[in-house]
């Protein structure tokens, strides 16, 4: 399904019934054919809108998406509630859930989604592309979500954010059997920002790496790109984070170049699985913690108590940490 007139205003979708229509992308075909090589285009998804406003997407469930299963683009007041999706969560490559790109005015809310890449992957344009275009994501609220991507992340921001992605809060989510729980991913040639991103009353259950910021996602749509546009990383916080089940709670991976500023930690206390003393990882980073965070934190942070005084400035923000292997 694609909806891309301009002229588009005030669309609702649900069903007419009590009960949860479904959509179903039948997906298993385009799956086979993506492994075997034999497309020549890329794979379509399963709903999209482009170009339009006062969108209402409610009470459907979207299944077996061919490719990702909800892209709205470059559109104004949308509203995700009470969805289902349901893709494989192996062998169906890029069937994220939602990726609202270039979008600005969005709530997703009450949803469940299990798929076979993000489940949600705020996005705003392709290195040279996004800066050309130049329409930010920004003022998305997601809440009240249970997600689970056992190969990728449960809510991701970029890796393609050149546009810009700001003013975005992610509020009481849970994140189950993932590889990833929330990840932002950018790369030199991006340019762009992420900026003004609040994390609220996250849970991890069973998840490989908790929190993931990644500055070398180098993959790019040609040779067209200009690696002197770096992307800024700034005003990340995370408040209310547990779990139970994690292997490395924190990876965050700046670099000189791109450095991660201004990111601050407060009540978190994750369950671990992995013995290891250095899994609260970090390269490149600048920002705080306040009050008792377990477990121990990078010693990049600056730490302050519950009524804001310092207590010890950082060794070093460029400290790096970093170990992939665990």
């Amino acid at each position: 399904m694609r909806l891309s007139s301009p002229a588009i205003r005030h669309l609702n979708f649900f069903p007419s019934s009590r009960h949860n229509g479904t959509i179903n992308g039948q997906g298993q075909v385009w799956w086979k054919r993506h492994r075997q090589k034999l497309l020549n285009h890329t794979r379509g998804p399963l709903v999209q809108i482009m170009w339009s406003s006062d969108i209402v997407l409610s009470n459907v469930t979207l299944q077996d998406s061919p490719f990702w299963t909800f892209h709205p683009f470059d559109c104004k007041n949308v509203t995700v509630k009470n969805v289902t999706i349901l893709n494989p969560i192996f062998e169906a490559p890029n069937t994220d859930g939602i990726d609202p790109d270039s979008c600005e005015d969005m709530v997703i809310e009450d949803c469940y989604i299990s798929v076979g890449d993000d489940a949600i992957a705020i996005k705003s344009g392709w290195d040279q592309y996004g800066i050309n275009y130049g329409r930010p994501s920004k003022n998305i609220l997601i809440r009240n979500l249970v997600v689970r991507s056992m190969v990728s992340a449960g809510i991701s921001i970029g890796s393609e954010m050149s546009g810009g992605v700001s003013n975005v809060t992610v509020e009481n989510v849970l994140i189950w059997d993932s590889r990833r729980a929330v990840r932002i991913k950018t790369a030199p040639g991006r340019g762009g920002y992420v900026r003004d991103v609040n994390y609220r009353n996250l849970t991890f259950n069973n998840v490989r790496v908790g929190i993931v910021i990644k500055t070398d996602y180098n993959e790019h749509p040609d040779e067209g790109y200009d690696p002197k546009e770096l992307p800024r990383i700034e005003g990340i916080t995370f408040t209310g984070v547990h779990g139970q089940g994690v292997r490395v709670p924190v990876r965050m991976h700046g670099s000189k170049e791109i450095p991660v500023r201004n990111v601050t930690f407060w009540d978190m206390s994750v369950g671990i699985t992995y013995k290891k003393k250095h899994i609260f990882q970090c390269a490149f980073v600048q920002g705080r913690i306040i009050g008792s965070v377990f477990p121990a934190p990078c010693h990049n942070l600056d730490r302050y108590d519950e009524r804001g005084n310092l207590v010890k400035k950082s060794d070093s923000q460029d400290v790096t940490d970093i170990d992939y292997d665990i």
